[in-house]
């Protein structure tokens, strides 16, 4: 099969053997992978992994190791994205598996991210337990958004949105922009902060307040007791901080190689809430996308061929560019 490797901080697309399955794993053919800024992190040395990018993806399912199984050969799927210890066969599960937590596994392999091959290829294996199927109702080109859009429902599982009348995203890019909808089908009324004109303006078409991060509006202290910071940029975490009030919350969402100054004190004098957020309920986002209640597709700038790859990620680094596909 084809895949897109990482090589020196490079995209290569080289030619290796299928996957193998170990028993109660499924091999995918991918039909369409999102590049995500996670992707391109992980060329800047982001966890150091060394292999087939991209965790975003949309595919049917090709075999299975087990004839249990049987019944998911020829399924569209979506697949989570951490393989725990039910997945690589542990027989005694570590005490975060135990607890129900398989995204903090302490073996945990992540595709296209941590110690596994990812889906900018033309195969890939994951355990059946990750898979998902996605209803007939739901297109490829907005099925492979499941993974970042399950990310944004999981603010809504963390953090109990009735007690806010608004929340502020911070950050205008792919992310930021699943999560404002998302938030907004919680009705509550979202502001977005960003740099991007063209990117605010996609928000503003999905009733989406928005706010030039240049101005002084956008930078006024203690306005918002709901703060999500997905800027994916150092920077985003000190103005996050300054723009939540007292007492309020504060959802970190963005993933980025290197390290950013912090200051403690505001978060120590404000009394805020701070929460980590990562990956998020596949149920909720498919069932969003459903019913028609978030819609992606304005998000996509391009699809590219799996051959043009490198190509593919090279402009999805471009300003102004939104979701970039490969298929």
């Amino acid at each position: 099969m084809f895949a897109a490797i990482t090589r020196l901080g490079r995209v290569a697309l080289v030619q290796k053997p299928q996957p193998r399955l170990p028993p109660g794993w499924a091999l995918v053919r991918v039909r369409l992978a999102g590049i995500c800024n996670t992707d391109i992190e992980i060329l800047r040395g982001y966890h150091n992994f060394h292999g087939t990018l991209g965790h975003e993806f949309v595919g049917v399912v090709e075999s299975v190791a087990s004839t249990k199984d049987g019944k998911w050969v020829g399924r569209r799927v979506v697949g989570e994205i951490n393989i725990g210890c039910v997945g690589l066969g542990a027989r005694n599960p570590c005490r975060y598996c135990r607890r129900g937590l398989p995204a903090q596994c302490e073996r945990r392999r992540v595709l296209g991210i941590i110690g596994h091959d990812g889906a900018f290829a033309e195969f890939l294996a994951l355990p059946v337990a990750n898979l998902h199927r996605v209803p007939a109702g739901i297109p490829d080109d907005a099925a492979v958004f499941t993974e970042p859009l399950a990310a944004a429902c999981e603010i809504l599982e963390q953090v109990n949105v009735r007690e806010h009348r608004e929340a502020c995203v911070l950050g205008d890019g792919k992310l930021a922009q699943l999560i404002a909808r998302v938030l907004r089908t919680a009705k509550l009324r979202v502001v977005m902060i960003g740099k991007h004109e063209s990117k605010l303006r996609l928000a503003r078409l999905a009733g989406i307040a928005t706010l030039r991060s240049v101005s002084h509006t956008a930078r006024r202290a203690n306005a918002f007791t709901l703060v999500v910071e997905a800027t994916g940029s150092p920077a985003g975490f000190t103005m996050a901080q300054q723009i939540t009030a007292p007492r309020g919350t504060l959802v970190l969402k963005s993933t980025f190689h290197g390290a950013t100054p912090v200051e403690t004190w505001p978060i120590v004098v404000k009394e805020l809430t701070v929460v980590g957020s990562r990956c998020g309920p596949f149920p909720a986002a498919l069932a969003l996308l459903r019913a028609g209640r978030v819609d992606p597709l304005p998000l996509i700038s391009r699809v590219f061929e799996l051959k043009d790859a490198a190509k593919a990620i090279r402009y999805a680094q471009k300003a102004g560019v939104m979701k970039v596909l490969l298929r």
